[in-house]
Parts: structure tokens; sequence; C-alpha cells
């Protein structure tokens, strides 16, 4: 349940509720040391958590090999072997491997 802070808008004095997120602000509370309610305003902080760094996904901090990018390589490979009969190439990589067994084509 999150805490959040009040500030007594007549004596300056602020204090800290725990309260849910459905929960509607508050206008009114009783003041702790003698137990009358006095009017209060919601006080807004800084934001506690800052995040710093290239990705918030869990598959953005991979590296190296992951079963994403070995099917996007397949299905890479097989555009390229499509495009061999025209003689153009996207992957420049891939291209050599797999337009090597298709280059070879003997003149009739």
């Amino acid at each position: 349940m999150p805490t959040y802070v009040y500030k007594f808008t007549d004596t300056g004095e602020t204090i800290e509720v725990h309260q849910a997120f459905t929960d509607d602000a508050l206008t009114e509370y009783p003041h702790p040391a003698d137990g009358t309610v006095r009017p209060v305003k919601k006080v807004f902080q800084p934001v506690g958590v800052t995040f710093k760094g290239g990705g918030f996904y869990k598959t953005d901090s991979r590296g190296g090999s992951s079963s994403s990018s070995g099917a996007a390589s397949s299905s890479a490979s097989a555009s390229t072997a499509s495009d061999s009969s025209s003689g153009s190439s996207s992957d420049s990589s891939s291209s050599t491997t797999t337009a090597s067994p298709a280059a070879p084509s003997t003149p009739a």
C-alpha cells in the first residue's frame, strides 16, 4: 500500500498516510497532537524510481543468440534464396552463404 504525504494548510506540518490506489485524496485529517480535524493538501514529490539503460523488456538485454534472432535469420536466408534469381540481395552476410550454391549456372 503506497504512502502519501499530506500537509496541514494551517500549520504547515506534514504527515504520511497509507492509502490504496483506489482511495480518493484526503481533504481533511485529524491532527496527531490534538486530534482535531484540519484541512490538508497532498504534497507531490519526485518519483523514487528512475529507469536507466537501453531497454525495459526482458528481451532487450539479451546478448548473442536468442530464439527470436534465430527465426529471423532463417526467414532472411529464405528470402535471400528467392531473391538470388534476380541477382539482388538485401543481407550481404547471408547472401554469401545462400547465394553461392545457386550462383553457379551453366550457360546453354
